[in-house]
C-alpha cells in the first residue's frame, strides 16, 4: 500500500512540474524573447498625394526652315546659342533675287512716268473737248491710254512687292525665342523650300505631360501647385503647376492626360527627359510621419505598437512615400511604433514554437 502511495506522489510532482512549464511557454505567447525597436510617430499635417511619371517637353518647339530653295551662305547662329524672336538666324544666297527686286523696281518706275504722261494729256484733251477742239472719239481714246497706264503702274507694283517677298524669304527669322538645339555645320549646301534648318526650343518653361484616373480628375485643377523631380538626376521644384487637363481620355489607356508646366529658368531641367510629379489629392488632414521602415505591407498597410505586453497590428492609410519617411493616417492614434515590424513578428513567431 505505501508503494502505491509513494508512485501517485511522484507521478503528481512530474505533472505539476509539466504544468509550470506550460505556463512558462504561454507567457512566451505575448512577449518576444528579446525586446524590439521602437520609434517615435511624428504628428503633422498632410493631404493624399498621387505619383506619376511623364516626359518634360520644352513649353515651345520650332523646326525652323526656308519657303524657298536656294544656296546657304550665312548663318547667325550655332548649337546652343540663345535667339530672341524675330532674330535672323541665317540666309540664302541673294544675288538672283535681288537683281528681279531691281528690275522690278526700274518698272515701276518707268510706269509712273508712262502713266503721268497719260494723265496729262488726258487732261489736255478734256479741255480741247469741251472747247471743240476734238472729238469725243478722240477725247475717249486718250482717257483709256491714262487707264492703261495706270493699271500699268499698278501690275509694276505688284510685282514689285512680289520679288521684295522673295527676298525676305532668303532671310530666316525665328519667331520664337529659345535655344538653338540643332543647327547647319557649315554654309554653301543647297537648301530645299520647307527643309527644317534649324531646331529652336523654348526651355526656360518646360511642359511635363503625363495622365491621372478619370476617379481623381474632379480634384486636379488648373493653377494646382505641384513637387516635381527628375528622375535622372533628382533636380526638384515645389513651384510647377497645372496647366491643363485634356478633356479628352487617352484611348489606349482611359487616363485622362495633363500638363505641368515646370519652371526651367536656371536649367535645372533637361528637356526630353524623364520626371515624377507628386499631385496633392484633397484638404490637408492630420497625419502622423514615420520611418519607412516602420511600415508593415503583409496582409494590407499597417504598424505595430506594443499594447499589454502583447503586438499590436494597427491599420495605415499611406498619404506620402518617400525613400526615408512615410506619411500615413492610422485607424488610431499613434504615439511609438515598431521599426521593422516584420522582423519583429518573425520573432514572435519563433518564440511561440514548442
Amino acid at each position: 500500500m505505501k508503494k502505491h502511495t509513494l508512485t501517485f506522489s511522484v507521478a503528481l510532482a512530474v505533472a505539476l512540474v509539466a504544468l509550470a512549464a506550460l505556463a512558462a511557454g504561454a507567457d512566451d505567447l505575448k512577449t518576444p524573447q528579446s525586446p524590439v525597436k521602437l520609434v517615435k510617430a511624428r504628428p503633422v499635417t498632410s493631404s493624399a498625394r498621387e505619383q506619376l511619371t511623364g516626359q518634360l517637353f520644352p513649353s515651345k518647339l520650332l523646326p525652323l526652315g526656308f519657303e524657298v530653295g536656294g544656296r546657304l551662305v550665312k548663318t547667325y547662329a550655332n548649337k546652343g546659342d540663345t535667339v530672341k524672336a524675330g532674330m535672323t538666324v541665317a540666309q540664302l544666297d541673294t544675288e538672283i533675287i535681288d537683281a528681279q527686286v531691281a528690275q522690278a523696281e526700274a518698272g515701276v518706275a518707268a510706269s509712273e512716268a508712262a502713266a503721268t504722261l497719260a494723265t496729262d494729256m488726258a487732261q489736255k484733251n478734256e479741255k480741247l473737248r469741251a472747247e471743240g477742239s476734238v472729238s469725243d472719239a478722240q477725247a475717249k481714246t486718250v482717257l483709256t491710254q491714262g487707264k492703261q497706264a495706270e493699271a500699268g503702274l499698278a501690275a509694276a507694283k505688284a510685282q514689285l512687292a512680289q520679288a521684295r517677298a522673295g527676298r525676305k524669304r532668303h532671310d530666316l527669322k525665328t519667331t520664337i525665342s529659345g535655344t538653338v538645339i540643332d543647327a547647319p555645320d557649315n554654309t554653301g549646301g543647297l537648301i530645299g523650300p520647307g527643309m527644317p534648318v534649324f531646331i529652336i526650343q523654348q526651355i526656360d518653361t518646360l511642359t511635363l505631360k503625363t495622365t491621372i484616373a478619370e476617379s481623381t480628375r474632379a480634384m486636379v485643377k488648373a493653377g494646382l501647385k505641384v513637387h516635381v523631380e527628375s528622375v535622372g538626376s533628382g533636380a526638384s521644384t515645389d513651384d510647377a503647376t497645372v496647366k491643363v487637363i485634356i478633356p479628352t481620355a487617352d484611348p489606349s489607356t482611359r487616363r485622362i492626360p495633363i500638363e505641368v508646366s515646370v519652371p526651367n529658368q536656371d536649367g535645372r531641367f533637361v528637356s526630353m527627359t524623364l520626371a515624377k510629379a507628386t499631385l496633392p489629392l484633397g484638404e490637408a488632414k492630420k497625419a502622423f510621419a514615420i520611418p519607412a521602415t516602420a511600415l508593415g505591407t503583409t496582409g494590407g498597410e499597417h504598424v505595430l505598437v506594443q499594447a499589454g505586453g502583447a503586438l499590436k497590428r494597427v491599420g495605415v492609410t499611406v498619404l506620402e512615400r518617400n525613400p526615408k519617411e512615410v506619411v500615413v493616417v492610422p485607424d488610431e492614434a499613434l504615439d511609438q511604433i515598431v521599426d521593422y515590424p516584420q522582423a519583429a513578428s518573425n520573432q514572435t513567431q519563433t518564440s511561440t514554437k514548442p
